[in-house]
């Protein structure tokens, strides 16, 4: 149950969630809304982050966007002031915004590694810095960073950019976690497999990568970013307030091995 009345509720709390504007990240920010929370939906397209908040408008929960580059330091010191400006608090961080551009190692451009690198990884430091200060002065709060399973033990062909960036996520999820806990702030990060969002849909047009991937996942399918969303709902909440320093697996038990 993912109301507000329920199971993980999240009444009363502020989230801001990164690249909201679609897929896993739209799913979570909806996720949040719906178990209570105010949602800043940041995207760095303006339309996208829109659309997202005024999906949440629709179902009576509250929300705004905000469109920043999270890549760029002074766009999330700006976005992070903003949000307390307007709300009052910071609650809920999550760290959902990246890319996933493809090229074999000894073709790819310094260009491409630089941005894969800023948006998936520097942008999880920039803005768990920003959003860290305010919650240590409030006296607590919650991270949840979307890694990978392909940074931690599925890698990719034609991604090690990709890679290497989840893989950053993932050991920065653990020393943020831990520097952070003298502060109450609890640190997670989901590691998602193959997920049914707009990065995967040029893939599952191919029927050979379908069956391929369902013969791979244990439980036989694909999964939603709804599935992720309540993943991160949870490792949000007050429901899991033991909980820090941890990657949760949610891939159909494609990485179990």
């Amino acid at each position: 149950m993912s109301t507000e009345e329920g199971f993980a509720s999240l009444a009363g709390k502020c989230a801001l969630v990164t690249g909201a504007g679609r897929g896993i990240g739209r799913a979570i920010a909806l996720e949040l809304a719906r178990a209570g929370a105010w949602v800043v939906c940041n995207d760095i397209d303006p339309r996208t982050a829109t659309e997202t908040a005024a999906r949440i408008h629709l179902e009576g929960r509250g929300a705004f966007p905000y469109a920043a580059d999270v890549s760029d330091s002074e766009a999330v010191r700006r976005m992070v002031q903003d949000v307390v400006a307007a709300t009052g608090r910071l609650d809920i961080l999550v760290n959902n915004a990246g890319i996933e551009p493809s090229s074999p190692i000894l073709e790819t451009p310094d260009e491409m590694w630089d941005r894969t690198m800023n948006v998936n990884l520097k942008a999880v430091f920039l803005t768990s810095r920003a959003a860290g200060q305010v919650m240590r002065a409030q006296g607590g709060g919650a991270i949840v960073n979307v890694a990978s399973i392909a940074g931690v033990r599925t890698p990719l062909a034609l991604r090690a950019h990709y890679c290497a960036s989840k893989a950053g996520v993932y050991g920065f999820t653990k020393a943020c976690a831990l520097e952070f806990a003298a502060h109450n702030i609890r640190v997670n990060c989901v590691c998602p497999g193959v997920i049914i969002t707009p990065m995967t849909a040029k893939a599952r047009r191919t029927p050979e990568i379908m069956a391929r991937w369902q013969q791979e996942i244990p439980l036989g399918r694909l999964g939603t970013p709804e599935e992720v969303a309540r993943v991160v709902r949870f490792l949000a909440s007050d429901e899991a307030a033991y909980v820090t320093g941890q990657a949760y697996f949610v891939d159909g038990g494609k990485a179990m091995h």
